[in-house]
């Protein structure tokens, strides 16, 4: 049987020295490594030795019990939180680690929400309970109230594998299958059948398993191992036609692609056509290599079966989230979305397009990072999820292509909408030359992006360019008129357009479509957005007061304080812009007692809009990219006529 797990935490709970003994007790490994001695075999980076924190989606392969198991080590640290959520869809059981002393951190919740989201089985490990302040009663208390009412602990005492179970987790497993239940009021216990409703039930994520140890002193570490193998169940089926899924990208010493894929099902072999799709078009590529690998060591096989971790190349544009054969078409959408944005800065001896080169193949293996190349003012911009990450971008672009370069001040990532329907109109007809579009644009659910339909009668306007201005909408950000930002929620239907039999050329449609939305955005009411943080503080009750007051400052929206015990805890939203900092200030006034979480809530209306604006300076009539104008032709020439008169030149 082969399985894939992944392991999860909050920076410092013990995450990667957990899957060190695993690999250590497994025989993967000789020697167990160490996150404080720079010697942990997942954590193999320099960057990732030097920091003391995992930064890449690293994976090893163990045997266990006649099964196979594909273990990943994720990022705990929150600014390379996008880079574990792409690991995540390939997982078949994660492995959520948390601190005996520390319980409960701000990014365990959100490991825990995108699980939840995935449909991924979910066991955790109380670690470090060898250390000063260690409460494995406090912690599951907690994550039970703030995680789920779901998780069950079981102790050294539930030898599941040889078939001893405590009346405690018989009660916890009871609880949620009446059926059971009755079969044990009626013929006692048939721990099998218990087994398999306790492993069935994890897969459908209505049971949590939780167990409690020591990875550094590999306390409590081979009865986890054994229990996870025992409720662990996957049944992939080899004899299928291929279907796989990317989860990364990456580039060797010679910069060719390697295309990180999880086998779904089938086989794969060496020389086999995988088909894909790279956004609309459908692409046909043949492998040339695949191999596997475990830490640093890369192997080359020939062929890969259902349930495979594995590297191939020949791929070429295949980007992480992909389907490949029978999913083909498929694409993963993530949650986690950067809020800020960064100015690329090097010497001036450095051509810019000979740096853009370089951050395209980063953009290729980190999506998130939406690189974007500034034509009028040649300059690089990228998102960002914080500093670390940027610091560790700076050593990495030096490393891998000798550059040393700098980022500017992290901004905001603003976004603009409407709040009305409007039509759009655009024409683009210089000499030679045509192309006519109309949009119209509808506010969309908040967070809902751009949506794209099509209401327009094939005998109004052929398909193939109807299939152009869909691809045209799509293929890019579009600029917002108040700050430039991109726009988004809004849903765009093509109604009508026109061609010419014998002037449309190639990107004519391009130019009808961005003025036609231009338009729509002048006729209508635009409104700027801001990222927001879902945010839960906890304090000590005597520093409610000063909470209180700077949430209020902070603009945000926030349920009523609950106490328990000593301590308060306040939820709610606010924006980035405010919160972004705030954990330093609370650690302060709280002597480091105060704990904060913040997860991407998604855009809302801007806090201060007007204060953005100003500070942008856009100048929506000075746009090189944009114009809201329409270009007609009269007596062999084109003429510009502006977005409020053109509705009435218009041919349809």
């Amino acid at each position: 049987m082969k399985k894939t797990i992944g392991m999860f935490a909050h920076v410092d709970a013990g995450k990667t020295t957990l899957a060190e003994q695993l690999l250590y007790m497994t025989d993967t490994i000789q020697e167990r490594g160490r996150v404080d001695h720079q010697s942990a075999f997942l954590d193999r980076h320099d960057i990732e030795k030097e920091r003391g924190i995992t930064v890449f989606a690293d994976q090893a392969t163990m045997h266990f019990n006649g099964s196979t198991y594909y273990l990943i080590d994720t990022p705990g640290h929150v600014d390379f939180s996008p880079e574990m959520e792409r690991a995540i869809q390939v997982m078949d059981a994660a492995v959520v680690v948390i601190s005996a002393v520390e319980g409960v951190e701000g990014h365990t919740e959100t490991v825990w929400q995108l699980l939840r989201k995935h449909g991924v089985p979910t066991f955790l490990f109380i670690n470090k309970i060898d250390r000063e302040g260690a409460d494995v009663a406090r912690v599951f208390a907690e994550i039970r109230s703030e995680l789920s009412a779901d998780v069950c602990m079981i102790t050294e005492e539930d030898v599941l594998h040889e078939g001893v179970m405590q009346s405690s987790l018989m009660e916890a497993i009871a609880e949620r299958d009446e059926k059971l239940l009755e079969l044990y009021m009626e013929q006692g216990v048939e721990v099998s059948r218990w087994l398999d409703t306790m492993t069935a039930m994890l897969k459908r994520g209505q049971l949590f398993p939780c167990f409690s140890g020591s990875a550094l002193q590999n306390v409590g570490v081979s009865h986890f191992l054994h229990q996870l193998d025992l409720l662990t169940v996957t049944d992939y089926d080899p004899s299928v036609d291929f279907a796989g899924r990317v989860y990364k990208i990456r580039h060797d010493e010679q910069g060719a692609r390697l295309t990180y894929i999880k086998a779904m099902g089938g086989t794969l072999r060496v020389r086999d056509e995988m088909a894909y799709f790279s956004g609309t078009e459908k692409i046909t590529e043949k492998v040339t290599h695949i191999r596997l690998i475990n830490g640093g060591r890369v192997t080359n096989v020939d062929q890969v079966q259902a349930g495979d971790l594995f590297i191939v190349t020949g791929i070429s544009s295949a980007a992480a989230g992909d389907g490949l054969g029978t999913l083909s078409g498929g694409r993963t959408v993530y949650e986690l979305v950067p809020t800020l944005k960064s100015k690329v800065q090097f010497e001036s001896s450095i051509h810019p397009k000979d740096m853009l080169r370089e951050f395209r193949l980063l953009d290729a293996e980190d999506p998130s990072l939406s690189v974007q190349w500034d034509e009028h003012a040649q300059a690089i911009h990228i998102h960002v999820m914080g500093i670390i990450q940027l610091e560790v971008l700076e050593r990495i672009v030096f490393e891998r292509f000798g550059y040393r370069i700098t980022f500017g001040e992290p901004e905001i990532l603003y976004k603009e909408t409407i709040t009305e329907a409007v039509v759009g109109c655009g024409h683009f007809e210089p000499l030679k030359h045509y192309a006519e579009v109309h949009l119209r644009l509808e506010p969309g659910e908040r967070n809902s992006g751009i949506v794209f339909a099509n209401a327009c009668h094939p005998d109004v306007l052929p398909v193939n360019y109807q299939h152009l201005v869909a691809q045209h909408v799509g293929e890019r950000d579009h600029h917002g008129l108040l700050t430039g930002s991109p726009v988004t929620d809004i849903k765009i239907t093509l109604l009508k357009g026109r061609a010419h039999n014998k002037h449309t050329h190639g990107g004519d449609f391009r130019e009808a479509t961005y003025r036609a939305l231009r338009q729509g955005l002048e006729k209508t009411v635009n409104i700027l957005l801001e990222p927001y943080y879902h945010f839960k503080v906890k304090v000590d009750a005597e520093y409610i007061g000063r909470l209180m007051s700077d949430l209020t400052m902070a603009k945000a929206s926030f349920e009523p304080p609950e106490t328990a015990g000593n301590k308060v805890t306040v939820t709610g939203s606010a924006p980035v812009s405010t919160m972004m900092n705030y954990s330093m200030e609370l650690a302060a006034y709280t002597k480091g007692r105060g704990t904060i979480s913040l997860v991407y809530g998604g855009y809302g209306p801007c806090h201060n809009e007007a204060e953005v604006i100003e500070r942008k300076g856009y100048d929506k009539n000075a746009d090189p990219e944009y114009s809201s104008s329409s270009i007609f032709c009269a007596k062999g020439s084109g003429y510009a006529v502006p977005w409020d008169e053109a509705d009435r030149h218009m041919h349809v």
